[in-house]
């Protein structure tokens, strides 16, 4: 069996991730960190929930120990960019577990906070920078920091930049960086661009890949519940939860304004939720996530925002309320469950609009998604938004077995709307198992 001792890592960092709780590397990380720790450029694919941070937090760590350079003032040695303020916050979080000890600075750098204070920290030097890459650029503008000093670059979620439109940036903001640099590339899907990206950043890079692009994790139970609307949606959605007190949800809608409602609704139904979406400054949504993480709330609703975002061990269950219009999108929503080893349940709703969307997502998979109950919906065109996937396609499309009979309910007994069956049709987990993620 590797231990992270096999993979070549300085005792001091050794003795800061034991403490984390860290045993035995993950595939991502016993392929990876060997690699990085080289000096090699490294392209990695693998599932949300499998440990990429330390796949490429590790051995930047250490590399940035052994160099023995002084921080300068402004100046920054490693740079991650990651696309959400949310996984920002997880990255930089494991990064300071990692450092414990080693007197080195991880700051982060996002928009929705003070960019004076921001200026005023940067102004000391830094060594590792983790950033979204608008407020990195508002930070180079004013000439708060100096990035002609980093000579490591880290591209996390590099599928999710791509699809928010942060090409642009970082075409901007590379040849910035110092050189001869080291820069990794790490992502759960592989879309087209990401091999025109990897040429552009990349220098021979080694490839590492422990599952197929666009697959989920293995623990992951995935399931269709048909809907006739948004109505109906809500209706099952509150069924579900109701059926399960004791899991902690995450809820993903299409829309800020969706999502801000749907929490609402589901506040004046009895349940703890609270909200995080673009509309949310920082420190609301930071407020969110803390109360979901201790438990003080058991519902999170969500945009795409939080699909990458959010680390956090004892999610139970992952509901798109909304499919997204990105299909590789759902492998990162339902990504947010079974991770560090647990299992999770993942269901979609699923109205007629939709039927297109839930085709590109089971394109992207390659599986059909199992049926749980409710009547196949007429498939519609979607309503024209400003973009996004959907709309016909040849033949009826969708899983197979529309129109079964009502699923098995189970535990606690929610009112349910006249004619309709109870959501369910698998068995729930409770009592996730919590691990070092």
């Amino acid at each position: 069996m590797t231990t992270f001792k096999d993979l070549g890592l300085d005792p001091k960092l050794l003795a800061a991730i034991s403490a984390a709780g860290y045993e035995t590397p993950s595939p991502i990380q016993a392929q990876a960190i060997p690699h990085a720790l080289e000096g090699k450029d490294v392209m990695g694919l693998a599932q949300t929930g499998t440990g990429k941070t330390a796949a490429f937090g590790l051995p930047l760590v250490q590399q940035i120990m052994h160099s023995h350079d002084k921080r300068v003032a402004k100046g920054v040695k490693a740079l991650v960019l990651a696309p959400t303020r949310e996984l920002v916050n997880q990255i930089a979080d494991n990064l300071k577990t990692y450092v414990h000890g080693l007197h080195l600075k991880v700051n982060t750098v996002v928009g929705g906070a003070s960019i004076n204070k921001q200026v005023q920290f940067l102004s000391r030097g830094t060594d590792i920078l983790v950033a979204t890459p608008g407020r990195l650029i508002d930070l180079m503008e004013r000439r708060a920091v100096r990035l002609d000093t980093a000579t490591f670059l880290v591209l996390d979620e590099a599928d999710q930049m791509l699809d928010m439109g942060f090409i642009h940036a970082l075409r901007r903001i590379a040849p910035e960086l110092g050189t001869p640099r080291q820069t990794m590339l790490f992502s759960a899907t592989m879309p087209k661009q990401m091999e025109e990206l990897s040429r552009a950043y990349l220098h021979n890079p080694v490839k590492v890949q422990v599952a197929a692009p666009g697959k989920a994790a293995d623990k992951i139970t995935q399931g269709v519940h048909w809907a006739q609307d948004k109505a109906d949606k809500q209706r099952l959605l509150i069924q579900y939860l109701a059926d399960e007190p004791g899991g902690m949800s995450l809820v993903f809608g299409r829309t800020k304004h969706g999502c801000e409602r749907l929490m609402k609704q589901l506040v004046a139904e009895g349940f703890d939720a609270v909200s995080i979406h673009g509309n949310k400054s920082q420190g609301q949504r930071e407020r969110a996530l803390k109360a979901f993480r201790d438990g003080d709330a058991n519902v999170l609703v969500a945009t795409d925002v939080a699909a990458r975002g959010i680390d956090i061990p004892g999610v139970s269950h992952v509901f798109n309320f909304d499919l997204p219009e990105v299909p590789e999108n759902y492998v990162h929503r339902i990504g947010r469950t079974a991770r560090a080893g647990a299992d999770g349940d993942a269901i979609a709703f699923v109205t007629g609009e939709e039927i297109g969307l839930l085709r590109q997502i089971q394109k992207v998979m390659k599986i059909d998604i199992p049926v749980l109950g409710g009547e196949q919906p007429e498939e519609v065109d979607p309503p024209k938004r400003g973009g996004g996937g959907g709309g016909r396609g040849r033949g009826r499309g969708g899983p197979r077995g529309g129109g079964q009979g009502k699923p098995k309910s189970h535990g606690a007994k929610p009112k349910s709307a006249q004619g309709q069956g109870k959501p369910g049709g698998q068995k729930r987990r409770r009592n996730r198992g919590r691990k070092a993620a």
